[in-house]
């Protein structure tokens, strides 16, 4: 396979848009766990539904 500039590039961008949404997820794993119980009890407490 030849090996350019070119797909060393877009191999980068494909490892950097991967890198990217993972960190997005961990982010938002880690959020929910800080605040997943908050939201729960407050929604429990009015006898409304859990979103």
């Amino acid at each position: 396979m030849y090996m350019d500039a070119v797909v060393f590039a877009g191999i980068a961008t494909v490892l950097l848009m991967v890198v990217f949404f993972v960190g997005v997820g961990v982010f938002v794993m880690r959020d929910q766990k800080a605040h997943g119980e908050e939201h729960q009890k407050k929604g429990l407490k009015t006898g409304g539904k859990p979103a």
